[in-house]
Order: C-alpha cells, then sequence, then structure tokens
C-alpha cells in the first residue's frame, strides 16, 4: 500500500497509541500481582504472627494498588475507544467514496459490504479482543514467578499454557474455510433479500413471495450449515480448554499441597502459585474465546486491503473554466461490468453547446448506457466524452457534477425532505434557488399541495411519493444550481398529461435559456422539441441526423415511426 493510502494512515494514527497503552498493559499486569502477593502474606505473615494491624496495613496497600489497577484499566480501555474513534474518522469519507465508485462500475461486487468490514475491524482492535492481545506477551513473567515459587508449579503451568495455546492454534485450523464460506453465504444471502424487498410490491401482487422465500433460506441454510461447522468445531476447541483449564488447577493444588507436605514451600506459596497460574491462562483462553472475532476482523482487513488497492484514489483535479455544454463522444465502448459482452459499440456524436439531442432506439440498444457515461457514471473501456474539449475524468468531480443536471430512467430520491433532494442536500443552498428549480420543472404546484410542502419527509427511496411525484421531484433536482448540461432518460415514463405539458414547457424554456440537453425518449411527441437525433441499435449508431431531415418523411407517412428509421437508411456517424 501506498503511503498515501488511507487505510494504512488509519493504522498509522492507531499504532500512535498502541505504545502508550503497551505502557498501561504493564503495569495493568504488574498490579495483577497484588492478589497472589496478598494471599501470601495473609498465610505467612498475618496467620502466623497473628497481628491485625499488619493484616489492616496489608489490606490497605492491597486496596489502594487494586484502585490503581481499575483507574489505569479504565484510561487502557479509554485511550482505544477514542483511537477507535480517529481510526474511523480517518477512514470513513475514503471508504464511502471508493464503496461508491465500486459497486458504480461493478454493481455485483459486493463492495457495499465494506462499509461493515470497517466496523468490524475498529471494534476489534478497540475492544476486549485487542485487550487480550495485549496481555499475551506478559505470560511468560506470570510463568516465570511460578518457576521461582518452585520448578515444579512452573512446569505445571508451562505445560497447561502451552496446551491451550495449541488448542488456539487448532480452532484456527478447523473453523477458518468454514467461517469463510459462512461470510461468503452471509452476504450473497444478505444481497439476494435486500434486492428482493425492494420489489416487496411485486412479490405480493404476482404470489411470488413463496418461492423467493425458498431461494433465500436456501442461500441461507449454506451459511447456517457452514456456521454450525465451525461453532462445532470451536465449541469442542472451547470445552477441551475449559476441562484443561480446571485439571490445571487440581494439578497445580495438589502438586502444591505435596511439596507443602513435604516442607519445600509454604501453604501461602501453594494458594499463590495458583492464583499466578489462573493469571497466567487467562490471556491465552481470552485469546482462545476471541478468536472467533479476531477472524472475522482478519477476513475484513483483507476485503479494506484489497478495495483500497483495486480503487486508488482520485486524483486531484484543478478546476476547469465553467463549461458551456459542448458534448463529444468519441468511439465510446462498453461492456456489461465483469463480463464481454459488449453493450455499447464505437459510438461517436458531437453536440454544440446549447442544443438538445434525443437518444432514441429500440429497448436493450443502449441508449441508458450511454446516458450514464455521458454524465460521468463510469468509465467506457475505450473512447473519450468531453464536456468543452475536456474528457470527464479530467473535470474535478465537484465542479461536473454541479454543471450537470441528471435524470435516470429509474428515479431514486434519499431518504430526507423534499427541498433536502432537490437542493442535492447541499447545505448552502437558498430557499430561492430550490423554488425557482422547482418551479422550472413545473413541480411547484405539487409539491405545495403536499401535507407539508417541500418540508414533507419522503421516506426511505421516495415512498411516499406516487411515481409521477417522483419523477418531478427528481426532474427539479437535476435542474438545481443551473447546469449546463442537462440528462433526461424517459422523463416523461411516469407523468400524466399535465406532467408532459409541464416537462414541454420546462424544455422550451431551457433551450431558451441555452442548455445543452439530452433525452432519451421512445415517444414521438417530444421528439420535434430536439435539435438533433442519434439513432442505436444493438449498441451502435445507427444513424446521427437534424431532427427536422428525420421528421420530413414521416410528413409523407404518418404511420412511420421515428426510432425505427428504415433499414435501407445507411449508417452514419457523421458530426453535425
Amino acid at each position: 500500500m501506498s503511503a498515501s493510502n488511507p487505510l494504512q494512515q488509519a493504522y498509522k494514527k492507531f499504532r500512535a497509541i498502541f505504545g502508550a497503552t503497551i505502557l498501561f498493559s504493564f503495569f495493568v499486569n504488574l498490579l495483577m500481582f497484588v492478589g497472589p502477593l496478598y494471599m501470601l502474606q495473609i498465610y505467612d505473615r498475618v496467620l502466623a504472627s497473628r497481628n491485625e494491624m499488619t493484616l489492616v496495613m496489608i489490606t490497605v496497600i492491597a486496596v489502594a494498588l487494586l484502585i490503581t489497577y481499575g483507574v489505569l484499566e479504565f484510561i487502557r480501555s479509554r485511550m482505544l475507544v477514542r483511537a477507535g474513534l480517529q481510526f474511523d474518522s480517518i477512514l470513513s469519507r475514503p471508504l464511502f467514496d471508493r464503496v461508491a465508485r465500486m459497486q458504480l462500475a461493478n454493481p455485483t461486487s459486493g463492495a457495499r459490504t465494506a462499509l461493515g468490514d470497517a466496523d468490524k475491524v475498529r471494534s476489534f482492535i478497540t475492544g476486549q479482543g485487542v485487550l487480550a492481545f495485549f496481555d499475551v506477551p506478559w505470560t511468560p513473567i506470570f510463568l516465570a514467578l511460578c518457576f521461582a515459587f518452585h520448578p515444579w508449579l512452573g512446569w505445571v503451568a508451562a505445560g497447561g499454557t502451552v496446551v491451550i495455546f495449541i488448542l488456539a492454534l487448532l480452532n484456527e485450523y478447523l473453523t477458518r474455510n468454514a467461517l469463510q464460506s459462512a461470510n461468503v453465504e452471509g452476504q450473497q444471502a444478505s444481497e439476494f433479500a435486500g434486492a428482493t424487498m425492494q420489489n416487496a410490491e411485486v412479490i405480493r401482487a404476482m404470489g411470488m413471495q413463496d418461492a423467493l422465500a425458498e431461494r433465500w433460506k436456501v442461500k441461507r441454510n449454506g451459511m447456517l450449515i457452514s456456521q454450525a461447522q465451525a461453532s462445532d468445531w470451536a465449541g469442542a476447541v472451547m470445552s477441551s480448554s475449559k476441562f484443561v483449564r480446571m485439571s490445571l488447577q487440581v494439578a497445580i493444588l495438589g502438586t502444591g499441597a505435596y511439596l507443602a507436605m513435604r516442607g519445600l514451600i509454604s501453604p501461602g506459596v501453594m494458594i499463590a502459585a495458583s492464583i499466578v497460574m489462573g493469571r497466567a491462562l487467562a490471556p491465552v483462553e481470552q485469546a482462545v474465546g476471541q478468536w472467533k472475532e479476531f477472524v472475522a476482523a482478519r477476513q475484513s482487513h483483507a476485503r479494506l486491503k484489497k478495495l483500497f488497492a483495486a480503487v486508488p484514489e482520485e486524483p486531484t483535479r484543478i478546476y476547469q473554466e465553467q463549461p458551456k455544454g459542448h458534448l463529444q463522444a468519441e468511439n465510446v465502448s462498453t461492456v456489461v461490468p465483469g463480463t464481454r459482452d459488449t453493450i455499447l459499440r464505437g459510438v461517436s456524436f458531437d453536440l454544440p453547446a446549447g442544443k438538445t439531442l434525443a437518444l432514441i432506439g429500440p429497448s436493450g440498444s443502449g441508449k441508458s448506457t450511454l446516458a450514464r457515461h455521458l454524465v460521468g457514471v463510469g468509465d467506457p473501456i475505450s473512447g473519450a466524452i468531453r464536456l468543452d474539449k475536456v474528457e470527464l475524468p479530467h473535470w474535478d468531480r465537484n465542479q461536473l457534477g454541479q454543471a450537470i443536471g441528471y435524470l435516470p430512467q429509474d428515479v431514486k430520491l434519499f431518504s430526507g425532505t423534499v427541498a433536502e433532494n432537490i437542493a442535492r442536500f447541499s447545505d448552502s443552498a437558498t430557499d430561492e434557488d430550490i423554488i425557482a428549480a422547482a418551479r422550472l420543472a413545473g413541480a411547484h404546484e405539487m409539491i405545495s399541495g403536499l401535507n407539508e410542502g417541500y418540508a414533507t419527509q419522503i421516506g426511505s427511496g421516495g415512498s411516499r411519493l406516487s411515481g409521477g411525484q417522483r419523477q418531478r421531484v427528481g426532474l427539479a433536482r437535476a435542474l438545481f444550481g443551473n447546469p449546463c448540461l442537462i440528462v433526461l432518460d424517459e422523463p416523461n415514463a411516469n407523468l400524466d398529461s399535465e406532467g408532459e405539458e409541464a416537462l414541454a414547457r420546462c424544455l422550451n424554456q431551457l433551450k431558451g435559456e441555452g442548455k445543452s440537453i439530452v433525452l432519451v425518449t421512445h415517444k414521438a411527441n417530444i421528439l420535434s422539441a430536439t435539435d438533433y437525433t442519434l439513432i442505436l441499435r444493438d449498441g451502435a449508431v445507427q444513424r446521427f441526423v437534424a431532427t427536422k431531415e428525420l421528421l420530413q418523411p414521416q410528413q409523407q407517412s404518418p404511420q412511420h415511426k421515428p426510432q425505427q428509421p428504415p433499414q435501407t437508411v445507411s449508417l452514419s456517424t457523421a458530426k453535425l
């Protein structure tokens, strides 16, 4: 990863607190000796001397040290939480940008899961899981103390630690593949369910619920089976670990009792050794218990690393002179994401600023794909699209977005108010600009008739609005900010006669203001409002011609449809 990689920067920021956390971990683990040392003093000094003052003093000292332990433990945990917030602040925005770009390039890539991956990594490195790994390095110190008590006690504790560590490695080996399979199958099931629920009305109306539920169940069962396999192995390892842990307590107490009877150690040493061994094993046991979370965080890290490697940071672009709307396409070709199936093949045209272009052609000819490319959504595999003779990728993304208005075929609105959606969620938008865009789109009266007017909450995806209302709010959003290039994909698909009249008035006003317009349509009544017509068939340009020239033969043959010109017409990509 490069030095500028945000993922690496986030880890670097987290590592800056690592040193302090390790230092605190040293003192936290050092204070773990309070318990066994207190017990040792009770057995060997207080009970032997029966001195109450000694009992009071060592108890006061022990309590003071335990209070210090609690404070240090709190500070250590708080430091990790703050480090997690810094980790998220560095990573969240670059991650969101890359997920959005990856989703555009390949909608089936599952890039959205990376947002959850960041949460998994942050939760692990700021929670109890990472603290267990911080404490593991201090285990040898506790084992050394056991050896200091007596070598036999040290060997019992060391042997148990090795066995539990081997069980941890065995747990990793036995569950790795199953957990990876469960994660992949779980993502697939979740994506299938999400896509299905977006069409809940169709599912209910057409009796598809049972069939789709069964298909989701099959996908989910694959995840559950993999999870069950991993849980079975993990459960077996955890049970073995608990058995070893309890057996070790018996073994060290039995060994200590034997040594005490032989007079080689005191009874206090026997109890203290049992406590010290328990502390030596605790981090190892915690690491075993947190292993599933560790594996999940490691897999999430691998996916994040792959995403940041595959989607580099966009280079900083200088602001160009404000565009006028001169649009050019030169030999544009593209394929279905993730396949070799061609959608567009060598599409070229030249649209002067202030002119209107109609894109027509049969379904599946590539009209909507071309419209998306014209607004910079995705890059063609070859060729170039230019705005004012500058290729779209060379524009600053924010400047280009402000210069373009786009109404997709499937209008997507976002949870929020009508005004926020029209203003593209800009904080600097004024009420006057929002209302002006709505009036231009012919949507002002419709919006004013809503319960809360422009403050109406439209729900997720605009679910509280009808199809026609979403279309008109989407058109107002496209017109917001006075863009120079406006691309409308089937803008009258869901409009009634009143909406179509408002759209016609809007197009005439935009033409009068010198805006460049690209209009994807199947309806001939709107064709006369355009200057040029580009006919696509099978992803290639069949004809690029002045609209008035295309409409002249129709006046002689009324049954002729503009989107299906005579097959005898020669193909042309000539620039007008």
